[in-house]
């Protein structure tokens, strides 16, 4: 038997609390990149670009959370029909103990066999190499995008600068014109 009540009109509603849920942090969330390399496409040519899986240590992951990722002098190396990435610089978890991980380790990448074989028909070519360009968050995993290089000689590195120069010129003379 139900228990009647005297006002069955008004639903009861506890006291509810007016803090909002604490956002999530935008790297975490895959919102923003956890690390960028600046310098891959100032000194290299980037061509293809691939999605790989990066096999991490606990500590690793949480302090690319942290925003300790650094991605400068990094390179991808393919060995024996798997593929690498060394130099990659993750500092030191904060809250990590004496089995924290090594800075500097060597990391291997997951990729697809059929992805594998293409990098290495691609990277035989001369002057060709793999070039880690972003760390990311996808659906709570750490993906990294490496992508075939060729590396810029200096007149190419001011041949993009002056074409981007260029385009800021043409670009703030239309704004102009459009603002008169």
């Amino acid at each position: 038997m139900s228990r009647s009540l005297s006002n069955p009109t008004a639903a009861y509603q506890p006291k509810t609390s007016a803090a909002k849920p604490k956002d999530r942090d935008p790297v975490a969330a895959g919102q923003r990149d956890a690390s960028f390399n600046r310098a891959a496409s100032h000194n290299y040519f980037l061509t293809d670009r691939f999605e790989a899986g990066v096999a991490l240590r606990g500590t690793e992951v949480k302090s690319i959370r942290e925003g300790k990722a650094n991605l400068k002098d990094s390179y991808g190396l393919l060995k024996d029909g798997e593929c690498f990435l060394l130099n990659a610089h993750i500092g030191p978890f904060s809250h990590g103990n004496s089995m924290n991980h090594e800075s500097l380790r060597t990391r291997k990448l997951l990729l697809h066999q059929k992805e594998i074989r293409k990098l290495e028909s691609l990277t035989k070519q001369k002057g060709y190499t793999l070039i880690p360009t972003r760390l990311y968050f996808r659906n709570g995993r750490v993906k990294c995008e490496i992508a075939l290089a060729k590396g810029k000689q200096d007149w190419d590195k001011r041949e993009t600068e002056r074409r981007r120069e260029a385009d800021r010129d043409a670009r703030a003379a239309m704004a102009r014109n459009q603002r008169s």
